[in-house]
């Protein structure tokens, strides 16, 4: 059988681990895939930077477009990332007859329909398990190991970035911009952290997990997302006597009247396995109908784990190259004509519980002006827990967490407590999840 030509697009660190894979690799990947797979040309910005050591065989251009248009490639990788000019290689590639595999979150959770839609007409496959979760099979355990059961919710640390500052802080006490310079001193925080630290890149991620999940079109713009940099370490500090931990989550359900789609930061019991997840590692827990949890862990970025899913779907690809398109499988785990648009629930319909923080003056009556408020507006008090002032200080800091209810509720009572004036400054909210499926 004759080999599978790649075309890859982007050679930087995960581009570089990806020819190296294959490269090393390449006789198990070769009785896996029944078939030789090589790269033959590949693009980069700088071609004096040349290929990685052991991969001079392999011609390389300036013009990512060059590559796209190669009659000779048969699978196009992606590794550019952003929209521009990945979008528009993409499109192309597909307008081409060729398969596509990206690692490409951003891509994905904005123009997927459009890129899956075009690739339906066209009969080729676009592939992504790298673009959430760097090598987790998260993407294909949903989607495929998964495929009896109806997925009830999804839950995730999605974003390593997040994790190790959080994880940081409360191992060591540190406060946020001092753990986040340290990440960007480690390379696992860009010089502009806004994606990671203020939750985008996991937005992205959950936007692709819930439409694999729940068979819904991507829609990015539909998820409520809340990043970590106003997580003070005595937040952390709080949750922890509490019996929980801070995680920024990103969070799928199913209910009955649509779906929550939400990223922001969480206190989770500390019982929990997902809430021991520390640094940059990443987890995803899935609560399925038949199978219940299962919990999906490992490294969630980083050259070799993200191209050893590269790899993987290079090597989906090379086995069903050949297969009528009809007899793939689907894009989004769904056949294309049984995506369904459930409406997507405004933050405000969510339920869950609160860990509140307000700073009060320190004296009689001002926990019954506070506790009169969450009774007028049908919130139960689950804890309190009341920080004492140093001495000559006149204001004390209070702790609540509470049970369920619904957010509309919880903004309601937050805009009266905030306004009375024994209360002073804002009052902290952080969302609390058992993620025990209920």
């Amino acid at each position: 059988m004759k080999p599978v030509k790649l075309g890859l697009l982007g050679v930087g660190t995960v581009g570089a681990s990806t020819a190296m894979v294959l490269k090393n690799n390449a006789a198990e990947i070769a009785r896996r895939a029944g078939r030789s797979i090589e790269i033959i040309q590949a693009s980069r910005r700088s071609i004096a930077n040349g290929m990685p050591a052991g991969c001079d065989n392999i011609s390389l251009v300036a013009d990512p477009f060059e590559v796209v248009d190669n009659p000779g490639v048969d699978i196009v990788i992606e590794l550019i990332g952003g929209y521009t000019p990945a979008l528009e290689l993409v499109m192309r590639a597909i307008a081409n007859g060729k398969h596509v595999v990206t690692a490409n979150k951003a891509l994905i959770a904005l123009h997927g329909n459009e890129i899956f839609a075009e690739a339906q007409r066209m009969g080729v496959n676009v592939v992504f398990e790298a673009a959430v979760a760097g090598g987790i099979p998260i993407i294909k355990s949903i989607r495929e190991g998964l495929s009896a059961n109806i997925i009830q919710s999804v839950a995730g640390i999605i974003n390593g970035t997040g994790n190790f500052i959080l994880t940081e802080m409360r191992d060591k006490g540190r406060d946020f911009e001092d753990v986040l310079r340290e990440a960007q001193q480690l390379g696992y925080a860009e010089a502009d952290p806004t994606f990671d630290v203020e939750g985008i890149d996991a937005a992205h991620k959950l936007c692709i997990l819930s439409s694999i999940a729940f068979g819904i079109p991507l829609q990015f713009a539909a998820v409520y997302t809340e990043g970590i940099s106003a997580i003070a370490t005595e937040d952390v500090v709080n949750a922890g006597e509490l019996g929980y931990r801070i995680k920024h989550l990103g969070i799928a359900r199913r209910t009955d009247k649509g779906i929550e789609m939400r990223v922001h930061p969480t206190l989770i019991p500390q019982k929990q396995l997902i809430a021991n997840v520390d640094g940059v590692m990443n987890a995803v827990l899935v609560q399925a109908d038949k199978l219940g949890p299962s919990l999906y862990y490992g490294a969630g970025a980083g050259a070799d784990p993200t191209a050893s899913a590269v790899v993987a779907d290079i090597i989906d690809v090379a086995r069903t190259i050949t297969t009528d398109a009809q007899n793939r499988v689907p894009h989004l785990a769904f056949q294309p004509d049984q995506i369904v648009d459930i409406p997507i629930l405004p933050i405000t319909a969510i339920h869950t519980a609160y860990y509140l923080r307000m700073s009060v003056d320190d004296r009689p009556g001002v926990m019954a002006e506070i506790t009169r408020i969450m009774g007028d507006k049908e919130i139960s008090i689950e804890a309190i827990l009341q920080k004492e002032p140093a001495a000559g200080v006149t204001r004390a800091t209070i702790i609540m967490l509470t049970q369920k209810i619904r957010e509309q509720q919880m903004v309601d009572a937050i805009d009266a407590i905030a306004g009375l004036a024994a209360v002073h400054g804002p009052v902290h909210r952080i969302r609390v999840e058992t993620l025990d499926g209920d």
